[in-house]
């Protein structure tokens, strides 16, 4: 090969190692590829006073409920009265069998005569002690045990006495009378069954005042409610209206329900609005500094925490974690934070599902707060 071509196809070959080596080295101080981060939707903090008007339905109820029993036992032979019918004090709602009971009267009759044909006999005889001893016909100690004997057949007569009226005490019982005017509510018992004393026969509502009652949730009585009046409107015509006060807060949660029994002491009772009529009230429970945040903020927490509600709260490095919240009351569509939270702090209320303690985020702030404006 001439000696011109073979340098020119060296110089070829050179220049194309060299072209290689500086690709190879510019490949090796290509920059690195930054992670993506997850992207989440927040929310600032802005407490606000949060009154919940929890509207209830519930029923007109007598302030004194009674229930009607006998004072002994016995089978019903009568019953005078019915639900919903108004008695009177003093009247006679049922009887049972007397039969038995008229026995022991009979027996204690025949009993007090017997001791007082006893205390006559024993009289007697103190009698005659007394006017035989002055005289020396008769010793102390037969004067002594003659007045003995009279005074035990005394007392044994005072007993019997006593066993008579108890006796016709307990005959008197066999009527079941009513104390107080009302109307009867309920029936337990029929005409021929075997009840024993104190088993309910009828339920009493008393004449008197009237309660509104509602059940309501213990969530939202948190603090005791107001002392504000609340208007009472009847169910089926809301031009009937009365107005009362939060009487009584049961202290205890019904096991069957979970609520709490709440009564509103009526003013006064409008004609239409009769014992048992359904209401409706509208109750405003004191307000409480609260955070609205939608349902999709919310979360289960972890640790301790484990299964309580909690939210993700996003720092100024960008990192998330997780803060136990007290939630003061579901509604639709978003949840009453009452506690866990400040003013100012970023909460996630999307993008919550791939979230780790301590994970860097990027922030996507295109939510509305409780102003309405855009964060």
């Amino acid at each position: 090969m001439p000696a011109q071509p073979l340098v020119l196809h060296k110089r070829l070959m050179a220049l194309g190692l060299g072209l290689c080596l500086t690709l190879l080295l510019g490949c090796g101080k290509e920059k690195p590829v930054d992670p993506v981060l997850p992207r989440v939707q927040v929310q600032e903090v802005k407490t606000a006073e949060f009154a919940a008007a929890v509207a209830l339905t519930g029923d007109i109820q007598a302030r004194v409920q009674t229930q009607l029993s006998f004072r002994v036992g016995g089978k019903i032979i009568q019953r005078m009265v019915d639900v919903g019918d108004r008695i009177t004090a003093k009247q006679v709602l049922a009887k049972l069998d007397p039969k038995d009971l008229q026995t022991s009267v009979d027996s204690a009759i025949a009993a007090e005569a017997a001791e007082q044909a006893r205390v006559k006999q024993t009289a007697a005889a103190f009698v005659r002690q007394q006017k035989l001893l002055p005289k020396g016909y008769t010793s102390k100690s037969e004067y002594d045990s003659a007045q003995a004997q009279l005074r035990s057949s005394q007392s044994a007569l005072k007993a019997a006495q006593a066993q008579l009226a108890s006796a016709r005490e307990q005959l008197g019982y066999t009527s079941l009378i009513a104390d107080a005017p009302g109307i009867i509510t309920a029936r337990q018992a029929e005409v021929g069954q075997v009840v024993q004393a104190t088993m309910p026969i009828f339920s009493q509502a008393r004449d008197g005042e009237r309660d509104a009652v509602f059940n309501v949730y213990e969530s939202l009585f948190v603090q005791p409610p107001t002392d504000q009046p609340v208007e009472v409107t009847l169910l089926d015509n809301p031009t009937i209206k009365t107005t009362g006060k939060v009487r009584e807060v049961t202290p205890a949660v019904s096991a069957q329900t979970g609520t709490l029994q709440v009564k509103i002491a009526l003013s006064s009772l409008p004609e239409g609005m009769d014992l048992g009529s359904v209401v409706s009230a509208a109750l405003t429970v004191p307000a409480k500094q609260s955070v609205e945040l939608p349902w999709s903020a919310l979360t289960k927490g972890l640790g301790d925490q484990l299964g309580k509600p909690a939210v993700w709260v996003v720092d100024d490095q960008n990192k998330v974690s997780l803060r136990g919240v007290t939630v003061g009351r579901y509604l639709t569509g978003k949840v009453i934070i009452v506690d866990g939270l400040k003013n100012g702090e970023k909460v996630v209320v999307a993008g919550t599902q791939l979230l780790h303690p301590d994970m860097q985020v990027e922030r996507v702030v295109a939510y509305k707060n409780l102003t309405g404006d855009s964060q």
